[in-house]
């Protein structure tokens, strides 16, 4: 949807981890394409800082930063339990809108923000940054290539050690690492599976944090013609492995967020062979050596611009009328198995 040019006039509501830390952070290099000219937050402190450093007006209250007729962007930074109800808020204030992930918990909140847009002829978007991430990227275009051949197997686990205690632990705040870190490796997940929207089975479990909400689940994603796809996040881990594991007919990546490495052969390479049922001359297995190709692949040579890419993208949708990259529709399936899991886990 194209608008008046120039930089992107925005409005970020919420000045934590999330507002402050990644979106001010990432919009404050692009000087030509944004400019953050408001911000709302309930903490004095980090409404001055943002004045100083940003050079913005801050608000107390989200209704009187919404009236600004400068913002034409709103940035949704809010606690989870917000997002739905502040992002109808912003469009329907004739902005457009960000929603922090998750964008919603329950389906029926996710349709009223979609019809929110729509009446508003206002564009909406959720923050799903990390199908940007640069090791994303790479997996994906490994697997396209089709160097692996059929993929039968991909793992990717997201593990760590540690307690928390913060708000985000609090199931009435709907915290919680299926809401607060699995919406990031899910988006992934459904990218993978290129629109076919998989059967899921999932476990959840309450081991490390203090609060009373979840931080260690597993899910198992399948679907006809399509790898199964093994999804674990965890708190629970103190020797995570490596975050990427694609299994294939012709070869196997591994590797994290940092570095990976991948090895494969040329099937016509392989001799003909046929089943033969007689006794192997000397007793062992069949065995036959392979030619393997290994490619590598690191961060500091990446020339992808990872999770800044999001908001190049949005640039290119609200000024010159591109289209929208992280789509509502290409949401909607995440949030089903949001509700669906948190239904599971606190029935």
């Amino acid at each position: 949807m194209a608008t008046d040019q120039g930089p992107i006039r925005v409005g970020i509501a919420g000045l934590g981890r999330s507002g402050w830390n990644i979106h001010a952070r990432l919009m404050e290099p692009l000087v030509d394409k944004y400019r953050v000219v408001a911000v709302c937050d309930l903490i004095a402190a980090r409404r001055e800082e943002a004045e100083e450093r940003l050079d913005c007006r801050s608000y107390e209250r989200y209704e009187d930063m919404l009236l600004d007729k400068q913002v034409e962007l709103v940035v949704v930074a809010l606690p989870s339990q917000l997002h739905p109800s502040y992002t109808i808020q912003a469009l329907q204030a004739g902005k457009h809108a960000i929603s922090e992930k998750p964008m919603a918990t329950r389906l029926a909140d996710f349709d009223a923000m979609v019809a929110a847009a729509q009446k508003a002829n206002r564009t909406l978007s959720a923050f799903q940054n990390r199908r940007y991430a640069q090791d994303f990227v790479q997996v994906k275009r490994v697997i396209d290539s089709g160097v692996l051949g059929r993929i039968v197997l991909i793992r990717l686990a997201w593990q760590s050690y540690g307690r928390r205690w913060d708000w985000q632990t609090q199931t009435q705040y709907r915290g919680g690492t299926l809401n607060n870190t699995c919406p990031h490796a899910l988006d992934q997940v459904l990218q993978l599976y290129n629109g076919v929207i998989p059967e899921v089975s999932m476990h959840m479990e309450r081991t490390l944090t203090l609060g009373d909400a979840n931080d260690h689940i597993k899910f198992i994603f399948k679907a006809p013609d399509a790898p199964m796809i093994d999804l674990e996040v965890t708190s629970c881990c103190a020797l995570p492995q490596d975050d990427w594991l694609v299994m294939g007919t012709h070869g196997t990546l591994s590797g994290n967020s940092r570095t990976m490495k991948w090895k494969y052969l040329n099937p016509a390479d392989l001799p003909a062979r046929e089943v033969d049922v007689r006794s192997t001359p000397d007793r062992s297995y069949n065995r036959e050596d392979y030619h393997w190709t290994e490619e590598t692949w690191d961060i500091k040579e990446s020339k992808d611009p990872g999770q800044v890419g999001y908001y190049l993208d949005l640039y290119e949708t609200l000024r010159n009328g591109g289209p929208l990259s992280v789509t509502p529709t290409s949401i909607r399936p995440q949030v089903a198995i949001l509700e669906a899991a948190w239904n599971q886990f606190h029935m």
